[in-house]
């Protein structure tokens, strides 16, 4: 019998193979959510409420996504099939609780960055992170099967976590009590779960904005909750809102880098996905510190040091991650 002219289809790998741009997209999006902190803390200085600042983040985010997920009928058809398959059983419902993730990193950031300083906060949120990429890639908790614990994979994340020590170092104080690092460390480990699940849901629905919008209502949700129950604490609620269209745009940044995030995490794995999102974000923070200092900080050598170390270590930890060299051709590393 004569060979077919048309070989027959291959099925998807769970061993996916990370375009070119994967990785640059990535630290992209953390250089927009280093964006993203910085809008959100003027808001909440503004309003004198991070909590509310956060809902407010969150539900102007909500509202972007319910936006682009109706305007496509793709994606209303993926968001419709997504809800049956929870309601059935057919996709686990825990996994589709990841706004929680983005819920606690933001409350943890409001509750304790003004006891321990910024510097020690991103310290500690990068080990919870970075440790717990390395987890969820072991026992294949993202999408795709479990990734091995290899030799670039461990001595990136080690020179991860030891670059941003460096950059922050000039900022990290020594008195902070041991049981405030909880917290930060809790809201690292929540993020990298966080990305691990909103991967398993654009996965499965094929549709990262339908991920999206599955963080965002629960995100949103639980933060609103929060605010009302700080109102009623306090005895008062926020500040008057500000006229400022710009102090409005965390929630769309933050729509773009869930988004990213949650397409990115199936080819690059969580770790990958972690470090090149740090690096994003240090890099950003240190961009914004240049062209917009805020409280008359200064850049000092170990910053830059540490901050360029971030891309080393992201690259580093990427060459575990098969790569697509051109199109059709599939080179594992």
């Amino acid at each position: 019998m004569a060979p077919s002219a048309h070989p027959a289809p291959v099925p998807p790998s769970d061993h996916p193979v990370a375009p070119w741009w994967a990785l640059p997209a990535a630290m992209l999006g953390g250089l927009l959510g280093a964006l993203q902190a910085r809008i959100n803390s003027h808001l909440a200085t503004d309003i004198h409420d991070g909590f509310t600042a956060a809902a407010i983040s969150f539900g102007s985010g909500l509202v972007i996504v319910i936006v682009v997920v109706l305007s496509s009928r793709a994606r209303r058809r993926a968001a419709g099939a997504f809800w049956r398959d929870l309601r059935t059983g057919a996709f686990p419902w825990p996994l589709a609780l990841g706004g929680l993730g983005g819920a606690t990193f933001v409350l943890g950031q409001g509750l304790s960055v003004p006891l321990i300083g910024v510097a020690l906060f991103i310290v500690c949120v990068v080990a919870g992170q970075t440790i717990t990429g390395l987890v969820v890639d072991r026992l294949g908790l993202g999408p795709g099967r479990p990734r091995r614990l290899s030799a670039p994979r461990l001595l990136g994340s080690a020179l991860m976590v030891a670059s941003v020590v460096l950059a922050m170092s000039q900022d990290v104080g020594g008195d902070a009590p041991v049981v405030l690092l909880a917290l930060p460390v809790v809201a690292g480990v929540a993020v990298g779960i966080q990305q691990a699940v909103n991967g398993r849901v654009s996965a499965h629905t094929g549709a990262p904005m339908v991920a999206t919008l599955t963080n965002f209502v629960v995100g949103t949700t639980v933060l609103v909750a929060a605010a009302i129950v700080h109102a009623l604490v306090v005895g008062h609620g926020p500040g008057r809102l500000p006229l400022n269209p710009l102090l409005y745009l965390g929630g769309a940044i933050g729509v773009g880098f869930i988004a990213l995030a949650a397409h990115l995490a199936h080819p690059l794995g969580v770790l990958t996905l972690a470090m090149a999102t740090i690096a994003g974000q240090i890099v950003g923070s240190v961009l914004l510190d240049a062209l917009a200092p805020v409280g008359g900080s200064v850049l000092t050598w170990p910053t830059l040091l540490g901050a360029l170390l971030t891309l080393v270590a992201a690259v580093i930890t990427a060459e575990a991650v098969p790569r697509r060299r051109a199109r059709g051709q599939d080179v594992a590393p």
